[in-house]
């Protein structure tokens, strides 16, 4: 019998196999990364500098992808800095912004740990699943992530959210290249 306000025998079998899920492969490519020489947040912050054009991006957009605060992304990007992998750069037309960018240290730092992310993700999640889940948690992370975001205690808008309509156009055949 469960408590009110409590969650029941199966919903807390499943929160709980899925934080000790999440947990372990979070630690499993927190290994990978490091054996490529690169902590968890050095990766948060080199993909999206590695994605961008011009592997280049003002600091707040930086700071926007990856849902981090101001203080925890300027002591990041420090330590980075101080290691090479990337750089800070006046903003053209704006006194108070700075560019971040990707240094060729950064660049192929990121590009001998990649391989690696890549096998971890795979080996232990996505090749567990069938197309039609992989579809479906595609789904229901969105859901999730929505629900967040509309939430008042919230993170606010998850980066992610802003790819929903254009992911789900580019399955209907709506939009252009995503």
């Amino acid at each position: 019998m469960t408590r009110e306000g409590w969650l029941d025998e199966r919903e807390q079998l499943m929160w709980r196999a899925f934080g000790d899920m999440r947990h372990r492969l979070d630690a499993a490519i927190e290994r990978r990364l490091t054996e490529a020489g690169l902590s968890t947040a050095d990766f948060e912050l080199l993909l999206p500098l590695m994605e961008a054009p011009d592997r280049r991006l003002r600091a707040r957009e930086l700071r926007l992808k990856i849902d981090w605060d101001r203080s925890r992304l300027s002591h990041q990007l420090r330590r980075m800095e101080k290691r090479g992998l990337l750089a800070r750069e006046d903003c053209p037309g704006d006194a108070r912004g700075t560019i971040i960018r990707l240094t060729e240290e950064g660049a192929g730092a990121i590009a001998a740990a990649v391989p690696g992310y890549v096998e971890v993700v795979r080996g232990l999640f996505i090749d567990l699943l069938t197309p039609e889940e992989t579809l479906m948690l595609t789904s229901l992370s969105h859901r999730v992530l929505a629900r967040i975001a509309g939430e008042a205690l919230g993170p606010g808008k998850s980066v992610y959210l802003t790819t929903i309509d254009h992911s789900l156009a580019a399955q209907d055949g709506s939009a252009g290249p995503v």
